[in-house]
Order: C-alpha cells, then sequence, then structure tokens
C-alpha cells in the first residue's frame, strides 16, 4: 500500500509541475504576464527537484519504501 501511495503521490506531483511549467510559459507567451509566469515556472521546477529527490536515493541512504519482514 505504502508503494502504490509513494508512486500515486509522485505522478501527481510530475503532472503538477508540468501543468505549472505550461502555465508559466502560456502566461508569458500569450498572456503577457511576466511576473506570474516566471514563479509558476519556477514552482514547476521545484515540484520536478521534489520529486527527483524523493525517487533517486542516494548510496548511502536506505530505500524510501519499507518493505514488511
Amino acid at each position: 500500500m505504502a508503494c502504490f501511495m509513494a508512486a500515486t503521490i509522485l505522478s501527481i506531483l510530475m503532472l503538477a509541475g508540468l501543468l505549472l511549467t505550461g502555465g508559466g510559459i502560456y502566461a508569458i507567451a500569450k498572456r503577457g504576464d511576466r511576473k506570474r509566469g516566471i514563479l509558476m515556472i519556477i514552482a514547476g521546477v521545484v515540484m520536478f527537484a521534489n520529486v527527483a529527490i524523493s525517487a533517486i536515493p542516494g548510496p548511502d541512504v536506505p530505500m524510501l519504501e519499507r518493505r514488511p519482514n
């Protein structure tokens, strides 16, 4: 169950990051709202970084999900 929840949360974060980045590009290109567009792009990049940190464990870090014995 924990593995499914982690995968679902990471998937939702990826979709949200994609939508924020796309919305930021749209805000800059079509609407001319540069400040809001840049903030949306930065928020999307931060979401992608959070997913990368959560999904890729380091060499000395144990796996994020614990399996029952």
